[in-house]
């Protein structure tokens, strides 16, 4: 009988330790979604980088650096929060230096880059290492095909003029549109124009997950239980895509269940 109940709180110890060890897992992962289109004859593959907080991720990020690079990806969106207010930004600049000098880049800006009184220079700093800053502007990703690809972006909401920035854009119908907005809760905002999908940030899933049951427990400006943790999302016939975010050291709060993301998008003729 002893060795019976020796044996089920030894299953029952390691059951737990297995549990937390899958919990706290914070080694990359790389989701993949699909969004179909009228609007492309042709596929387009894209990297979604979110809300890298200036985190670690290896001898010259290389974890980060190197997946994209594996990839057959057409260009990279840096969402918003890449560099973080607090800690030093030199992990920040070293993948975006990288990726930018193989890959077409674009940015838009999230809440702690203006936290950091900084984002001025921020984005300054971007455009120097080849990076298309997006604030409240457009641009073109050049297709073989030569179809229409275009990407818009504005400024997260604490830079004061995102909503003067999503007022002004001028979205014609035609051509496959894209908005870069770090916060998704705003997204009945964003419809307000004919894009054809948008990607924003921002949650880090929700920072709790019970795979299955709970998408997220509790994300910023969203509070418990947000509609918009992570994944992919139609709305009212949009695809929305929210990264999960790449933070790791910079929360104070561990990530359960959560583990940090590299987005992929697949951008399909259907």
């Amino acid at each position: 009988m002893r060795k019976r109940r020796r044996l089920v709180w030894i299953v029952t110890a390691l059951a737990l330790v297995l549990l937390a060890a899958a919990a706290l897992d914070s080694r990359l992962t790389v989701p993949f979604y699909i969004v179909e289109t009228e609007e492309l004859t042709t596929c387009v593959e894209l990297a979604v980088l979110s809300d890298l907080h200036s985190c670690a991720y290896g001898e010259d990020q290389r974890d980060i650096v190197g997946r994209v690079r594996r990839l057959s990806s057409d260009a990279v969106l840096l969402v918003g929060d890449i560099v973080d207010d607090r800690l030093p930004e030199e992990n920040a600049w070293t993948t975006v230096g990288a990726l930018a000098a193989e890959f077409p880049c674009f940015y838009v800006t999230g809440n702690h880059e203006w936290w950091s009184g900084e984002a001025e220079r921020i984005c300054a700093q971007m455009a120097r290492c080849g990076v298309t800053v997006l604030r409240g502007g457009t641009a073109e990703l050049p297709l073989d095909s030569g179809e229409t690809f275009r990407l818009y972006g504005i400024d997260d909401p604490d830079s004061g003029g995102s909503e003067e920035q999503l007022a002004a854009l001028d979205v014609p119908e035609e051509g496959f549109s894209l908005l870069l907005a770090h916060r998704p809760e705003r997204i009945e905002d964003y419809l307000t124009h004919p894009f054809d999908l948008v990607v924003s940030g921002h949650t880090h899933g929700g920072q709790w997950r019970i795979p299955g049951l709970l998408n997220g427990l509790c994300a910023p400006h969203q509070g418990f239980f947000p509609r918009y943790a992570g994944g992919q999302y139609d709305v009212d016939g949009v695809p929305l895509i929210v990264s999960r975010g790449l933070a790791r050291e910079s929360s104070r709060i561990p990530r359960l269940f959560n583990r940090p993301e590299l987005v992929v998008i697949q951008i399909t003729p259907k």
